[in-house]
């Protein structure tokens, strides 16, 4: 059995599909699912731990369907949102035996200061959380998620706002959370974490799946050398045999070739004839980086929700 399987999951907003007949199967694994703001990524979250309900399809989560046995989904998975989820006022060791309370732990003192320790902060559990950094808060946050020992633990953006340390840090504890055989979903705007500690990558655009696979795997299918050109204003594409654009960010326009050291020339030199102001090339192999760049094009403006409309939509409802 899975610990996450989908099957055609939709999520619609009036005429808006937000997420567009989600497939996935996942299982003791570390699982990222990256997209542009709006794709999608909130949505499946926040269906897969029950807090909205699909408008077509259907899902399990340890066994259990998200809709009909709520519940005992709940009670096997963790969720840490991106929002800090801890209560500055209290300490560390209160915080996460205030989640051992709501979730009815047995033994809670001893398994409070168990999580505690795992994450590092037994010798600071007696602290106020405002004394804390934010990798502290963070790895605070998974204590919490911990206390109950649960199946599955989704993580939105773990690491976003922390240092090079902080963020190190908090994958070592995932990885090692991975190795006990916990199931972990993560959302990450960070290529570089989910290509070095993920083992399966999903890429979500308007909606859908546009990319699945394990890092490795996803920058093989380009086959090519990657080269990257930053010009100044617009920029025509080259219509040169054998290099294919692959997309744009901001200055930096993206292509694919066979042999990218006899393309570079070429690329520059069809440019200049277009009238785009080039300032520099680099050639590299692909990243995953590049193969997020070919699934999702050129993006302007979001097509979905993002993340703060949905905290607004779900504070209206309550």
């Amino acid at each position: 059995m899975n610990a996450i399987e989908t099957d055609n999951l939709t999520k619609y907003y009036g005429d808006l599909c937000a997420v567009n007949h989600l497939e996935l199967s996942i299982n003791n694994e570390i699982f990222a699912l990256v997209g542009p703001n709006g794709s999608g990524k909130t949505t499946s979250v926040l269906m897969l731990t029950t807090l909205l309900h699909p408008s077509e399809g259907s899902a399990l989560v340890c066994g259990y369907d998200i809709v009909t046995h709520a519940e005992e989904v709940r009670s096997r998975i963790s969720y840490v949102p991106q929002d800090m989820a801890v209560d500055i006022k209290l300490t560390g060791r209160e915080n996460v035996r205030f989640f051992a309370d709501l979730y009815g732990v047995p033994h809670a003192r001893e398994r409070v200061d168990e999580v505690l320790g795992i994450m590092e902060l037994g010798d600071r559990a007696d602290d106020l959380i405002r004394t804390y950094s934010g990798g502290m808060r963070r790895r605070l946050e998974l204590a919490q998620a911990l206390v109950h020992e649960p199946s599955v633990l989704f993580l939105d953006e773990p690491t976003i706002g922390l240092d090079v340390a902080a963020r190190k840090k908090i994958w070592e504890h995932i990885r090692a959370l991975r190795k006990k055989g916990m199931t972990i979903f993560v959302t990450t705007h960070y290529m570089d974490e989910a290509d070095q500690f993920c083992d399966r990558v999903g890429i979500i655009n308007n909606g859908r799946i546009a990319a699945l696979g394990p890092p490795m795997e996803l920058k093989a299918r380009l086959m090519k050398d990657v080269i990257t050109v930053r010009v100044d204003g617009d920029c025509t594409p080259p219509g040169l045999e054998g290099v294919v654009l692959i997309g744009r960010s901001g200055a930096e326009v993206t292509f694919t070739a066979e042999n990218g050291r006899e393309a570079l020339p070429a690329i520059a030199d069809a440019l200049s004839r277009s009238g785009t102001n080039v300032r520099a090339m680099s050639l590299h192999e692909p990243t995953l980086d590049d193969v997020f760049l070919q699934a999702v094009g050129q993006q302007q403006e979001p097509h979905g929700f993002s993340d703060a409309k949905f905290r607004i939509m779900l504070r209206r409802r309550k």
